[in-house]
């Protein structure tokens, strides 16, 4: 998406690690500028103006005018950034020419909107599979995003890329059977078996024997004794 913004940049007439660190202690960042079948341009542009670009609700696919010091005013995007991995700032940036005539690819966000039927009504649940699509246009006509209506959706329906409304020179580059959002059955919990769940009950336990005690011949002789007195 073309924006009203410019950016000032500076040429750098020499480069290297040491040349860079004296950019960066300068407030700039070092950068280059090419394409459009032109030489590539050695700049120095300021690295909060960058940032704000690219964290724009456009992003990457924001074109802006660069104006170089003593040089050209061309509309470029940003293609590439470096970030310190520590700081969170932006190290180094790559620019490329934009010629306003000629169709370019960009990655386009896409946005669902609405409650599906299939999660409101059918307990359902709403899954995002793609959160963009990738479009052939010219550069004026890139949008900031695309919205799809998910509101309709019962449980094994979905919105496909091919379901995404273009406007303008926009022309789908995605598989157009690309699924944006779909809508799926919650999986029932199964039922723990005797392995997986709880151990089977314990058989109760069974009445003890009672204990036989065997009488010996030694518990017989007294009573034979006894029978002999009586005589």
């Amino acid at each position: 998406m073309r924006k009203d913004i410019t950016v000032a940049a500076d040429v750098r007439t020499s480069r290297g690690k040491n040349e860079a660190r004296r950019t960066r202690s300068g407030g700039m960042i070092p950068a280059v500028v090419y394409g459009a079948y032109k030489e590539p341009i050695s700049i120095a542009v300021d690295p909060r103006e960058i940032r704000k670009i690219v964290r724009s609700s456009t992003g990457f696919n924001t074109i802006f005018n660069l104006q170089i010091n003593g040089g050209e005013s061309t509309p470029v995007m940003v293609v590439d950034e470096q970030i310190d991995p520590l700081k969170g700032t932006v190290l180094h940036a790559d620019f490329k020419r934009i010629d306003l005539s000629k169709r370019l690819r960009v990655s386009v966000p896409v946005h669902t909107t609405g409650e599906a039927k299939g999660v409101k009504v059918q307990g359902g649940l709403l899954e995002i599979v793609s959160r963009s699509i990738e479009i052939e246009c010219l550069p004026d006509d890139i949008p900031e995003s695309y919205v799809v209506d998910v509101g309709e959706l019962m449980i094994g329906q979905s919105k496909r890329a091919a379901d995404v409304s273009l406007a303008g020179s926009a022309k789908l580059v995605s598989a157009p059977d690309t699924v944006i959002a779909h809508v799926v059955a919650l999986r029932a919990e199964a039922e723990p078996t005797p392995a997986e769940g709880a151990a089977a009950p314990e058989a109760a336990p069974t009445a003890a024997e009672p204990e036989v005690i065997k009488k010996g011949k030694k518990d017989e002789e007294p009573a034979a004794e006894d029978k002999g007195k009586k005589k």
